[in-house]
């Protein structure tokens, strides 16, 4: 019996850390994606804004989780998962991969890559 394949997706991903810009400007870039995302009806965005290069945590990534729980509770995003969560052993994953099978092709799933957050609009 052959292998059954799930068909690749292919998800916008926004670098939002390119060129280190300072917090405010990684925020204006969110803004105006999470717009374009919209306006070209996508479901679903990778963003990267990096974890820091002390290893702590940046400040823009700081700042994008932040902003990124308040869109949620406004209802303005359905949901976000930090790349800390983005594995098939959290429910919010899987439920999310229930709904898109093809996103268990993403590199970093099960990475528990820091430096990522999935948005879903």
């Amino acid at each position: 019996m052959p292998r059954r394949r799930h068909p690749t997706i292919s998800i916008p991903v926004i670098n939002l850390e390119t060129g280190m810009p300072p917090v405010h400007q990684a925020l204006a870039h969110l803004d105006r994606e999470l717009a374009a995302a919209r306006e070209h009806r996508h479901a679903i965005l990778k963003l990267i804004h990096g974890y820091g290069s002390t290893g702590r945590g940046g400040d823009i990534r700081i700042a994008v989780q932040k902003r990124l729980r308040e869109l949620q509770d406004q209802g303005a995003i359905r949901q976000c998962i930090f790349g800390e969560d983005w594995s098939m052993t959290d429910t919010n994953t899987w439920i999310l991969l229930k709904a898109h099978p093809a996103l268990k092709t993403d590199p970093d799933l099960g990475k528990r890559n820091q430096g990522i957050t999935i948005v879903v609009l």
